[in-house]
């Protein structure tokens, strides 16, 4: 399991990449993904592209991303889910937190 940051080149979006199991054993890495962004950062890219696995730790993970990036006003996206993560955040209505691409 790795989590790995980019941020872009305009300094304003993070786009934070997931790898493997998206669970507890992540908690650590994952905030320090969003953390480590500058106050510059107006939106954030969650790419799941490569995770096989999502439970509901790492759905408080995304809450908790999402607070931090300003609740309501967060602009962060969801993307590369494949069918089982997207199924698990369609049944925990996500789609009204954040944009899944």
């Amino acid at each position: 399991m790795g989590v790995q940051s980019k941020i872009d080149e305009s300094g304003q979006e993070v786009t934070i990449k997931v790898e493997g199991r998206f669970d507890f054993s992540a908690h650590q890495e994952f905030r320090e993904a969003y953390e480590v962004a500058s106050s510059k950062i107006t939106s954030y890219v969650v790419d799941l592209g490569n995770a096989s696995y999502l439970d509901s730790s790492a759905l408080g993970m995304l809450l908790l991303l999402r607070d931090y990036a300003g609740g309501d006003d967060a602009c962060i996206t969801i993307t590369k889910c494949n069918d089982d993560v997207r199924r698990i955040l369609s049944i925990s209505n996500f789609e009204q937190l954040f944009t899944i691409k």
